[in-house]
């Protein structure tokens, strides 16, 4: 029986591709009730399923990163495993694919050729230049989109080179920008009955968050560089070291908030001279370490209490361990443990957005390799058990 209870109850959805851009975009459709059909192929699947840190082999991030997916294995080198991607494309609302461009048109799996069988189709490409342009024909990953992007210019502190986000942010945004972009092309379609095309390039996704800087540099003549902890005119707004060797970051960079914290530090002597954004700014290195002298003489947890008692936007800079035992984390369900085979439950990230009357469920983790074939290819297609081992037996399936 169909499941109604979640928002996209009923958009099946066939992912191509493999990594995390594209299947990130099936987690989160999954996460929100959409059937989620994840090709893969033979003998090894997804690379994902032995990325990161592994235990006996298998990766601690495939249970998060496949959940809600059906495992289809499918040898898309095959001409008789493209025409099964063919024959499903006419069974689904979305194709969600991050091969590099040209991949599918040379497969005979382009947009044209699929929509002709199936109008209403959406076909959503990831890639790391886009679909059209010079680049595009050349393989992005994630880290390259964000050094095209822009945000690695502005990324670490600056006496030292361009630094990175200790995850994959590049593929991670692009992710997203592809569930914004299905999402919209699935609510138009509803008006319109026609599908189309969703093109999201990595480094467009980069491009996308990095605000004004673009203008500052054509009509302000400023450009953005790195600044370490703090953004130059910003203050305070930075981490603090704290008595016990923590850090704590305090943005108490609007008018009233500061004149808050100066209380908070009892340092009334500091609210006049830093009233204002403008002398926030021109004594900016000043104020931070008046700041962290005060932080210093107290624990984290001291300095947390204190801030929150003058209502001072506040956070402790957590680590595995810290998010592990957060007690608001866990209040929200942001962390999820489930068994996945291992000899302990595996915990990931709980679901957001969080919808008040059809929330979004985690109905199972990754699955094995071709745990599905046999079943998606009977349901959707219609092939017997004889069609099946034909197919099997011409390595076409696993």
């Amino acid at each position: 029986m169909t499941d109604t209870t979640t928002p996209l109850a009923g958009l099946r959805v066939l992912e191509l591709g493999s990594f995390i851009a594209g299947p990130f975009a099936g987690q989160l459709l999954g996460d929100l009730g959409a059937e989620v059909i994840k090709v893969e192929p033979p003998m090894v699947g997804d690379p994902m399923r032995a990325w990161g840190v592994t235990v006996d082999g298998r990766s601690l991030w495939w249970p998060a990163i496949a959940r809600n997916k059906k495992s289809l294995v499918v040898n898309l080198r095959t001409e008789a495993g493209r025409d099964l991607v063919r024959r499903l494309s006419a069974e689904v609302d979305v194709i969600i694919e991050n091969f590099k461009p040209g991949t599918l048109e040379r497969w005979g799996l382009d947009y044209p050729t699929l929509a002709a069988a199936h109008p209403g189709l959406i076909l959503t490409h990831v890639s790391g230049f886009g679909q059209t342009g010079p680049r595009s024909h050349e393989p992005g990953f994630g880290a390259i989109g964000e050094a095209m992007g822009g945000i690695r210019h502005t990324t670490g502190d600056p006496d030292r080179p361009p630094a990175r986000a200790g995850i994959s942010l590049g593929d991670s945004l692009a992710a997203l920008f592809a569930v914004i972009g299905t999402l919209a092309a699935v609510t138009e379609r509803n008006r319109s009955g026609q599908g189309q095309e969703v093109d999201v390039a990595i480094y467009e996704a980069v491009m996308a968050l990095m605000e004004s800087t673009v203008a500052d540099f054509e009509l302000g003549g400023a450009i953005r560089g790195r600044s370490g902890g703090f953004l130059p005119g910003v203050a305070p707004s930075n981490a603090y070291p704290t008595a016990d060797g923590r850090d704590v970051v305090i943005a108490a960079n609007a008018d009233a908030v500061f004149a808050r914290l100066a209380v908070a530090m009892d340092r009334p002597d500091l609210a006049e001279p830093y009233a204002t954004h403008a002398a926030r700014a021109a004594g900016q290195i000043e104020l931070d370490a008046e700041v962290s002298v005060w932080t210093r003489t107290l624990t984290a947890n001291d300095v947390l209490a204190r801030l929150d008692e003058h209502s001072i936007p506040c956070g402790l800079i957590n680590t595995a361990p810290d998010l592990a035992l957060d007690s608001h984390i866990a209040a929200r369900d942001m962390i999820v443990r489930l068994a996945a085979g291992f000899e302990r439950s595996v915990p990931m990230a709980g679901i957001v957005p969080k919808l008040s009357r059809t929330p979004g469920a985690i109905r199972s983790v990754g699955p094995a390799l071709g745990a599905d074939t046999d079943a998606v290819l009977g349901d959707l297609l219609g092939l017997d058990a004889a069609a099946l081992d034909e197919l099997r037996r011409a390595d076409v399936i696993g």
